[in-house]
């Protein structure tokens, strides 16, 4: 029989675990590091990502440049899609992407630490809950924070207002002027189509204790498999205590949304391009349609052809 460890490391693609190796995370001898975060767990969880970031999703990533490869730094972003696909995908461009991968550490909403099962899991995966002392902490482990500052607002959007930012709260600029941390903006563009939300199944919500349940024009709550583009903007850094006036935080926070804003625009350019292009290749598959207009022409001509005899037989 295997136990929990060697079904963990079974588990895990050839690629995650050479990958893992040169993570940025000191794991001591039995495989975790100071926070908890095991490495048997994280092979696993970037074992079931990889074919979604790659193959489900097809994301594709720009501005990897911008995200320091060591040391701290906050990555804020856009919210959307129903679920919170669009985290999975930032963990993962930062696992898979740059040359040295990054493991981002996420704050989680506190209503999911409740939900059986989840709590333990996270905490394995370096997610936790969403408390300034826990992003202190990982900020001055020189670690990778990620954070959406619009919570459970952006993902709760309906397909009607994709891409419109909500009121962005302020408590991460505190923490990044506390911490002196950089300021990665980003943008995820491609959750809306996946889980265009149409409805929120309230009821059943206050039943589970979630703050809604999304119900996509597909019904079934499980996000389609659409082009995803990810792109990280120039890092911003803000000159601050954290404990400035809420007015001059306000203007700092305004300033990372409007970049965050810009980024979606391009991103929605750039997704929209491949889109074409994908379209123009399926057409180049079947000749440019000609394909189809020669079973018309041969379908039509058959029929010409049958009617005439028909009526040489009446």
């Amino acid at each position: 029989m295997f136990g929990t460890d060697e079904l963990l490391k079974l588990s895990t693609s050839q690629q995650v675990a050479k990958r893992l190796e040169s993570l940025d995370i000191p794991f001591g001898s039995l495989g975790f590091d100071p926070f908890g975060i095991s490495k048997r767990h994280l092979g696993l969880f970037y074992s079931l990502l990889e074919p979604l970031y790659r193959h489900y999703f097809k994301v594709e990533v720009s501005g990897l440049e911008h995200v320091p490869t060591q040391g701290r730094g906050m990555l804020i972003g856009n919210h959307s899609g129903g679920i919170p696909v669009d985290a999975g995908m930032i963990f993962a461009s930062m696992f898979f992407g740059p040359d040295a991968p990054r493991h981002v550490h996420g704050m989680v909403e506190k209503f999911a630490q409740n939900l059986p099962f989840l709590s333990p899991i996270f905490s394995r995966i370096g997610q936790f809950t969403g408390l300034p002392e826990h992003a202190i902490q990982i900020l001055e482990a020189e670690r990778l924070l990620l954070a959406f500052p619009e919570g459970v607002r952006g993902t709760g959007k309906l397909f009607s207002e994709r891409y419109q930012l909500e009121r962005f709260g302020t408590g991460f600029m505190r923490i990044a002027l506390q911490t002196q941390s950089p300021i990665i903006p980003f943008a995820f563009v491609g959750g809306e189509e996946a889980m265009p939300v149409v409805y929120h199944a309230q009821m059943l919500a206050d039943l589970i204790g979630v703050p809604y349940i999304p119900i996509p024009k597909h019904i079934i709550p499980v996000p389609k498999p659409e082009f995803c583009q990810v792109i990280y903007g120039p890092a911003l850094q803000f000159e601050g205590s954290g404990n400035e006036k809420d007015s001059v935080i306000q203007g700092y926070v305004d300033q990372v949304k409007t970049e965050i804003a810009r980024l979606i625009v391009l991103g929605r350019e750039r997704r929209e391009e491949r889109i074409k292009l994908h379209k123009q290749e399926q057409q180049s598959l079947t000749g440019g349609g000609k394909l189809s207009n020669l079973s018309s022409k041969f379908t039509s001509n058959y029929l010409r052809s049958h009617q005439s005899e028909s009526a040489d037989h009446e």
